[in-house]
């Protein structure tokens, strides 16, 4: 982080995931004083943060320029930064949808831009954030947006802008899939007879243990599930449900490919708001 606290770094919106994302970088290293965020209505928390550059005017070479808006504001809010393009900042996206071609047309083509789809577990530092750079951006750029991220977790590089849409519907909806899961193995423990809390309690530490588990980078899902499985046994039994008929696979499938369809249609309205702006 020692080049972000030289040369500074600015975030433009500042909602749950940019709340994250600051409390990560200051964690990891970032000068308070480094920081110049911008945000029409700060939270009483930001406000709290006396260090930050709270609402004041960027510095004409920031190393970074991470863009935490919503997309549906983009089109209000690019046009005051346009002057900070072609030059050595790094534009970051987080702005679900947008194509990296949307920040050319306002930064120019020379200016190195990053597309990255972090998750919600980076509020806990437990995110996996996926990252597309365009041709501008050289290994310097992607290395200081690299680092800015896995200051929240884990990051991943992708090969094709258009994958992005898979990553939103997998990695980026995801959790919300595991949350549903462990709703319903509580549902179901409560139903059988378990106290409400227990059964919370229970099917959380569940998921969460499985998670740690799967993250070792030598852990493979298939044969942790077949370890746990034995024939006959009770896992056997449930997992014979779980798989029948509309079987779990073809349901996750399903389930991710509607939300990469939702992000391919959202991208597709930004992008004719923008041509038609």
């Amino acid at each position: 982080m020692e080049g972000i606290n030289k040369r500074d770094l600015g975030l433009v919106g500042c909602g749950f995931m940019g709340k994250a994302l600051l409390e990560g970088w200051m964690a990891n290293g970032v000068s308070p004083s480094s920081i110049y965020v911008r945000d029409p209505s700060p939270s009483e928390w930001l406000k709290t943060q006396s260090s930050l550059r709270l609402n004041e005017d960027f510095p004409d070479d920031l190393a970074a320029l991470v863009i935490a808006t919503k997309p549906q504001i983009l089109d209000k809010v690019l046009p005051d930064l346009s002057w900070l393009g072609n030059g050595s900042t790094v534009v970051v996206s987080i702005a679900a949808g947008a194509p990296v071609h949307l920040f050319e047309q306002h930064f120019g083509t020379k200016t190195p831009v990053v597309r990255v789809m972090p998750n919600l577990p980076a509020a806990v530092g437990a995110g996996v954030s996926a990252l597309f750079a365009n041709s501008a951006a050289n290994q310097e750029s992607i290395g200081l947006v690299r680092n800015l991220f896995e200051a929240v977790g884990s990051v991943v590089e992708i090969p094709e802008e258009d994958l992005l849409h898979v990553v939103t519907g997998l990695s980026g909806s995801g959790p919300a899939y595991i949350f549903a899961m462990a709703e319903a193995l509580a549902q179901a423990g409560t139903a059988l007879g378990i106290p409400p809390g227990l059964a919370k309690t229970l099917a959380a530490q569940t998921v969460a243990g499985a998670g740690i588990m799967l993250s070792d980078p030598d852990a493979d899902a298939t044969q942790l599930r077949e370890a746990v499985t034995s024939r006959g046994g009770t896992t056997a039994a449930g997992l014979e449900i779980l798989q029948s008929g509309d079987s779990l696979r073809d349901l996750i499938h399903r389930t991710v490919d509607a939300a990469r369809q939702r992000s391919l249609k959202l991208s597709g309205q930004l992008r004719d708001k923008v041509i038609n702006s």
